[in-house]
């Protein structure tokens, strides 16, 4: 995994056919959704807070999909890994989601795999930089996060990779963006619904937090508030204005000089 060159921040997609419908594997002997519990409710939050925020305040030039804990199926009669976030750019989800060919993120219905899995590791076991780390190289996705807020797998609790031909490699800590994307990543300590905690938050390409959906209406009822406290002010001194004008109009008349004249 070792390059010569330092890695950049250059996207490139991983670019697939999509198969047309007729020629799509038959799906319904796979297992798509086992009921499984998620690792915790921190990861369920943290991943929500990932999805979320990109559905509620991201605006990119094209359609995109951002997913929790839904499997990713890359090849036929291969298993499938299940991402705790995923990002596919430039793709649609399905209009009805019921049907079982359209429960999943299935490449070759996609036409690409996605360009972002992110692992949020809550043990020793996970396998989130070794086997892990193999299998979304050989899925293709372009771009790896793993999060270890508790340090159990090295002393960094946010380390990137980027595909580089057959392999990742990491990405500096200082320059985790993923190129034409125009997002990134950084850990952000405060408060995400009722838990105060170090998060992992999506930015912009300047490194900007992109704001959740709360944060959000929270910004945009601070603004109209503002807004509603200018506009009382620019009515108060109008009226103190007109005011001013009435006693001085009245102290010209006492003095028997005729304002109009």
């Amino acid at each position: 995994m070792q390059s010569s060159t330092p890695p950049t921040n250059q996207y490139e997609p991983v670019v697939l056919k999509a198969l047309p419908p007729e020629e799509w594997p038959d799906v319904e002997h796979l297992i798509t959704e086992d009921g499984a519990p998620v690792d915790s409710i921190f990861s369920e939050k943290q991943m929500r807070l990932l999805t979320g925020t990109l559905h509620s305040s991201w605006k990119p030039d094209g359609p995109f999909v951002a997913l929790a804990n839904v499997g990713l199926f890359y090849g036929v009669g291969i298993p499938p890994i299940v991402p705790d976030v995923l990002l596919s750019v430039n793709v649609r989800l399905p209009e009805n989601l019921y049907p079982k060919l359209n429960r999943s993120y299935f490449v070759w219905a996609y036409g690409k795999p996605p360009e972002v899995a992110i692992e949020i590791v809550s043990g020793r076991e996970g396998g989130e930089d070794t086997s892990k780390l193999m299998i979304y190289a050989d899925s293709r996705v372009a771009y790896y996060f793993i999060y270890d807020p508790d340090l159990f797998l090295s002393k960094s609790p946010l380390r990137g990779y980027r595909l580089q031909g057959s392999a990742y490699e990491p990405i500096p800590a200082d320059v985790l963006t993923i190129g034409a994307i125009g997002l990134g990543l950084t850990i952000w300590p405060g408060r995400f619904e009722d838990t105060d905690s170090r998060w992992l938050r999506w930015t912009d390409k300047d490194g900007t937090l992109i704001p959740t959906g709360a944060e959000r209406a929270e910004t945009e009822s601070q603004r109209a508030e503002l807004e509603s406290q200018r506009a009382e002010t620019a009515i108060q001194l109008a009226k103190s204005r007109s005011d001013e004008n009435q006693r001085l109009l009245e102290l010209l008349r006492r003095h028997g000089i005729d304002p109009n004249s």
